[in-house]
């Protein structure tokens, strides 16, 4: 089923995107999950990837706005060749402008690794108008995610991720943050 970025919903609110998504499969998994009955996942289809693919959500940046927030999400990882990562941009008025990002790149999942929580903290400026979220995988090998969680923390809390110089279709907001729905 297309949706306004005429990409696939995989499960309610998750779309398939990235550079190169027809060399990943992605979808639910329900004999593995963090909790719950399902995860979502991604596994690399091709014997040489060109680039990446990204299991995500977008949506409107709403009450986020002037707040600091911390993602948080599980993640499993078999055979990761390159890297693969959890990762959260704030998208601003300007097209194609990001006001800040982390994509994990210098923290990445590599290798088999069991289910382990992964983190970003940015902050969401008032101009704000979207919000993008999900997990990465670029190279082959497979990886499992899980469990996202949004939560408001305070200024005191470092960020992660890169604060960037430099509409319409999307949710309202977040959902189905388990895999549940």
């Amino acid at each position: 089923m297309p949706n306004e970025f005429n990409k696939p919903v995989l499960s309610n609110g998750w779309i398939a995107a990235g550079s190169h998504p027809k060399q990943y499969d992605m979808g639910m998994d329900s004999d593995e999950h963090h909790s719950g009955t399902k995860c979502g996942y991604m596994k690399c289809n091709v014997s040489e990837p060109q680039g990446f693919g990204t299991l995500m959500q977008m949506f409107e940046a709403g009450e986020m706005r002037d707040k600091r927030y911390r993602l948080t999400g599980w993640t499993k990882a078999n055979d990761v060749d390159n890297w693969a990562g959890m990762w959260m941009r704030v998208d601003g008025p300007e097209k194609g402008k990001s006001l800040s990002f982390d994509n994990m790149q210098e923290r990445p999942i590599t290798g088999t690794q069991d289910w382990t929580k992964n983190e970003i903290v940015l902050d969401v400026p008032a101009d704000a108008t979207f919000v993008a979220f999900g997990v990465l995988l670029n190279g082959s090998g497979q990886v499992w995610m899980d469990d996202f969680n949004f939560e408001e923390v305070d200024k005191t809390v470092p960020l992660t991720g890169a604060r960037k110089s430099g509409g319409g279709g999307y949710r309202k907001t977040f959902t189905n943050m388990n895999f549940e729905e």
